[in-house]
């Protein structure tokens, strides 16, 4: 079986790739601070410890390492935008010089492939309605959104036949969070069902699954076809009117819902090159089937 080295495994994002390659057949080591909890994942995975540290030498963290997935991010609790507090030096430090460290460090140990987990921050603020492009100049308005155009542009500067590289744009990832840990709504579902107010608000979301069937598409596919690539993952525009709506009518709950959100100003993502290696989102389906777990 092959190995796939997963940084920030145990995060929100990072767990589902982990499950998903282990649901497919990898054998997975994961990298970060800490180890997993037993019984965190659904079947067992070796653990490596790993920082984002541009001064650590962690080169021996990919022995016998086919793949790299790079999911590792510091951050404040619960923000990424913002996430740099008052230490926007140590956070560019970590995020950016220290991802670049691995990237190297990956790519000199004899790893064959990396994919790095961006985000449609890199974008920026673009005009109210364009569909975003993996082809369209980046912008970023934020400190998040400029660490990780920068460690994109970094591994593709890295990429060659040795080192098959790609990076994933994700939106908004909704799902269980796993065992021990609440889901991203949790909040707001909690206050809804309190009969407290909730702000409408737009935003593009994608199920944490298909995040990792994504990732493992990169991991599986022709060379040719991603080698220093960016590909966007994304599935639907929703608000929190239509996810609570859903809430609502399977608790019964008494309770307005917010007003609806303004949508068409959002910035959808646009799919088709990750749809070209027969990637596929679940779209309303999966959303009412995750909401209905959630509840």
């Amino acid at each position: 079986m092959t190995r796939v080295l997963v940084s920030g495994g145990t995060g929100y994002a990072g767990r589902f790739i982990v499950e998903h390659l282990l649901a497919n057949g990898y054998k997975v080591t994961v990298g970060g601070r800490t180890a997993p909890e037993p019984g965190f994942y659904s079947k067992s995975v070796s653990f490596v410890p790993m920082r984002l540290d541009p001064d650590a030498d962690q080169i021996e963290a990919f022995d016998n390492v086919y793949y790299f997935v790079h999911a590792a991010f510091d951050h404040l609790p619960g923000k990424y935008r913002g996430g740099e507090g008052d230490d926007p030096n140590g956070f560019r430090r970590a995020n950016l010089d220290g991802t670049v460290r691995l990237f190297e460090a990956a790519r000199d140990a004899g790893v064959r492939r990396c994919v790095f987990l961006s985000s449609r921050a890199a974008y920026g603020p673009q005009a109210p309605g364009t569909l975003l492009t993996e082809d369209m100049h980046g912008k970023p308005d934020t400190l998040y959104g400029e660490v990780k155009l920068q460690a994109e542009r970094s591994l593709l500067s890295l990429c060659g036949h040795g080192f098959v590289t790609a990076s994933l744009r994700a939106t908004g990832i909704y799902g269980p969070a796993g065992p021990g840990r609440q889901h991203k709504w949790a909040s707001l579902f909690k206050d809804y069902l309190a009969g407290k107010p909730v702000e409408p608000r737009a935003g593009t979301e994608v199920h944490g699954d298909d995040v990792a069937r994504a990732v493992r598409l990169l991991l599986e596919s022709d060379t040719v076809r991603i080698n220093g690539e960016t590909f966007n993952v994304s599935d639907i525009l929703t608000d929190t009117r239509e996810i609570l709506s859903i809430l609502q009518r399977l608790t019964h709950c008494p309770h307005p819902l917010p007003p609806a959100a303004e949508t068409t100003a959002c910035n959808a993502m646009g799919t088709c090159k990750i749809e070209t290696l027969s990637w596929k989102p679940g779209g309303m389906d999966l959303l009412r089937q995750t909401i209905e777990r959630l509840a």
